[in-house]
């Protein structure tokens, strides 16, 4: 085995692959070249070669989120690091465990004028679990801290940062290692709610009568199915799911935007809950959010093992468990309540149907029309990942095949690593991935592209209306040079030499034909990653999307 001379980088090697460590990604670098001798000369580790720093971030991402397990990425000094901050933030918040190794100059050498030398202690302080800042020798202090960061990652889901200093020479092996390092044990706390708990808020929930679930962002298989069904047999009870809630259910309420945008005031008083219970990570919706905000519920209470975010200004109970066990143990105790206000809304919602429905057949190929025939034809048991804004937007508006799994970044919602993460996911996973990206965020993301991992069977299916179409829909748009240039950042252009360059398939579409044919021929395609470019009318697409709404009463 060759192991590289300087013992700190045996040091976090070794307590890596002790603890269980399996996933490295690698940016190519100088600094860091002891860690990635030990790394990759050690079949223990998956190493992965990823020269741009922030899609390797996300990239690790997509490989964490699928394996719910730490994932390390290793750079080398200076602003190599700053590259993964996007990635760490997202992290922090999904909640994905992210292990940030990052390789640093000799204390001695900070600002001093040394060459890609920048102050790296800390430098994620905001977003960070914890931060190991490492002296430059191995010692039991550098191994418990290295120790304590790998464990918290584990244990509380988030991301963390190792800042290790090394002196040249770096290159320098051996065959023996020269560390004996020392290993600290999770503690992990496996939280229960008390009887107690289960008296006092079973007593307040077999009084009310009106209560809304709202799921958010959810891991897919994470809720037995008894409990799903008792849900669906509650008449007191209205469950409202996202596409990244990855939960279903004929009677759950799925399309929260097309139900409530043309409530009156009086609609909205009919749906204010008593109990607002809440569980999974961001919620899309804009709407239900501004609801939620205005017409408050009695009760909020939030379920997750780590946080709650008091998003709608009423919470009022954190259960520190995770939800299928709090339900598991919650629900023997409810007692089934007479109440309409499922019935209510699940009239509202077939009424919904049948105005989209018909909204549909008369609309022209655009956006909203894309997204009707692309949701429906996805394949059975795939991924699918999804882009930020117009992208997830869009799809909340569509029934998806409960077979699918959908994964976002809804921590921080930014279009920077949609194409990274989903290609790091797809990676780790082996069903057949789909990434379904706006024009601008795949742009941005482009250098998502360039590895050498990327599955055969990934597709990626590029709604290009040539620039941000989601700033036509929000106040302030104007048909003007600053708001076109500034705002939407309109373009001409395309992804075909990227395709080439990437060794992708590619095709396109622009209309509901083209692109009925071209899905099929995409999905039938499996011998290289695929791009399918679907072009849309820029200046209908927002007026289509507006006066849907105006239709659904």
């Amino acid at each position: 085995m060759v192991y590289p001379k300087i013992p700190l980088a045996q040091s976090i090697i070794q307590i890596c692959l002790a603890k269980g460590i399996k996933n490295i990604v690698i940016s190519p670098g100088s600094r860091n070249a002891p860690l990635i001798i030990g790394f990759v000369n050690n079949p223990e580790f998956n190493c992965y070669s990823i020269a741009d720093e922030r899609c390797a971030a996300f990239f690790a991402l997509g490989i964490a989120q699928q394996t719910q397990k730490p994932v390390a990425v290793v750079c080398t000094s200076g602003s190599a690091l700053l590259n993964y901050y996007p990635a760490f933030a997202e992290a922090f918040y999904s909640q994905i465990p992210l292990i940030v190794i990052s390789a640093d100059r000799p204390q001695s050498k900070i600002d001093i004028g040394d060459g890609q030398t920048i102050r790296q202690e800390n430098v994620f302080k905001k977003h960070s679990l914890y931060n190991a800042n490492l002296t430059e020798e191995a010692s039991v202090v550098n191994d418990l801290q290295i120790n304590k960061a790998i464990n918290i990652a584990f244990t509380k889901k988030g991301p963390v940062h190792i800042n290790a200093p090394f002196e040249e020479p770096l290159y320098q092996t051996v065959s023996m290692l020269d560390v004996d390092v020392t290993i600290s044990a999770f503690n992990k706390k496996n939280y229960k709610i008390s009887i107690n708990e289960i008296i006092e808020f079973t007593t307040i929930w077999n009084k009310s009568k009106k209560k809304l679930i709202l799921v958010g962002e959810n891991k897919p298989n994470e809720i037995d199915a008894e409990i799903i069904e008792s849900f669906a047999k509650d008449e007191s009870v209205v469950v409202m799911t996202e596409t990244t809630s990855n939960l279903h259910h004929p009677s759950f309420l799925n399309n929260i935007d097309t139900i409530i945008t043309p409530f009156t005031d009086k609609d909205f008083k009919n749906f204010q809950p008593d109990i607002l219970l809440t569980f999974g990570g961001m919620v899309v919706s804009k709407r239900i959010k501004a609801f939620l905000r205005q017409y408050k519920p009695t009760h909020h209470w939030h379920i997750d093992t780590l946080r709650a975010y008091d998003t709608y200004g009423v919470l009022t109970q954190h259960f520190k468990v995770n939800p299928n066990l709090f339900f598991n143990q919650f629900l023997p105790f409810t007692i089934p309540i007479k109440s309409n206000y499922f019935s209510t809304f699940e009239k509202i919602s077939a009424f919904r149907e049948k105005k989209h429905q018909e909204y549909l057949t008369k609309i022209p190929f655009s956006d909203f029309k894309a997204f009707e025939k692309i949701i429906p034809s996805l394949p059975e048991n795939s991924m699918l990942h999804l882009s930020n804004s117009s992208a997830i937007r869009y799809a909340q508006l569509f029934d998806i095949n409960p077979s699918i799994q959908v994964f976002c970044n809804r921590g921080t919602s930014g279009i920077d690593g949609s194409t990274s993460t989903a290609i790091g996911a797809a990676v780790a996973n082996e069903r057949p991935t789909v990434l379904i990206a706006g024009d601008i965020g795949f742009l941005y993301d482009s250098n998502g592209l360039w590895n050498e991992y990327t599955p055969k069977n990934f597709k990626i299916i590029l709604i290009n209306n040539g620039g941000g179409g989601i700033f036509r829909i929000l106040p302030g748009h104007e048909e003007t040079s600053v708001f076109n240039k500034f705002f939407e950042t309109s373009h001409c252009l395309t992804a075909e030499q990227l395709a080439k360059m990437y060794a992708f398939e590619y095709s396109i579409a622009s209309t509901e034909a083209s692109l009925e044919t071209s899905l099929k021929a995409l999905y039938a395609q499996n011998e290289k990653p695929s791009i399918l470019e679907v072009f849309t009318p820029t200046l209908e697409n927002d007026k289509i999307l507006l006066q849907y709404f105006k239709e659904l009463v």
